[in-house]
């Protein structure tokens, strides 16, 4: 992935809701514009941060799955988070 991330979660063994609030906690840290990776296991994640991005400000750069790990890159929005 060529994607570089400002900042990188790990949210990997946590169950759902958990990775997708631990993300929006570190993106409320970052500056609009810069990139969040996320790192969770949670199958549900695959959804959640979909729709997350879907219905925010935030947009979902690229995901993708390597051996039970799922991996999502988020751009922070103009608005930051709110949810």
């Amino acid at each position: 992935m060529a994607l570089q991330p400002d900042q990188m979660l790990d949210a990997r063994g946590l169950h759902c809701p958990l990775p997708l609030l631990k993300a929006k906690q570190a993106l409320s840290t970052l500056e609009v514009g810069a990139l969040l990776e996320v790192q969770a296991t949670d199958v549900g994640s695959w959804q959640d941060f979909e729709t997350f991005a879907a219905q925010g400000t935030h947009r979902l750069e690229a995901r993708e799955e390597r051996d039970g790990v799922y991996f999502y890159w988020l751009r922070k929005g103009e608005r930051g988070s709110t949810a």
